[in-house]
């Protein structure tokens, strides 16, 4: 796709400020927390359900790297999102 045919997601707009209060307050128990494997690589997925929104960062060896967020509208990706994290918490991918 040629990025000047792209529309812009004006809600994914309106909150490009979200992830680093997110990451900042991880620990705050709103957020659910976990981490999956994606082309190889391990994401760490902090979802913040209430507002609908996904924080997702790349665990590297050294550091961890801001890989993208956006917001989580559609019931087919809460609920894959809610079994990935139910899956996750009992243990069945890690």
């Amino acid at each position: 796709m040629i990025e000047n045919e792209r529309t812009p997601d004006l809600r994914r707009c309106e909150r490009i400020a979200w992830p680093k209060p997110i990451i900042d307050n991880h620990n705050n128990g709103i957020l659910k927390i976990w981490k999956n494997k994606r082309k190889g690589e391990t994401r760490i997925l902090l979802w913040f359900e209430e507002a609908e929104y996904l924080v997702v960062l790349s665990e590297r060896k050294s550091y961890t790297l801001f890989w993208t967020a956006y917001p989580v509208t559609r019931g087919h990706s809460k609920r894959k999102l809610q079994k990935e994290y139910e899956s996750y918490n009992s243990g069945e991918s890690r």
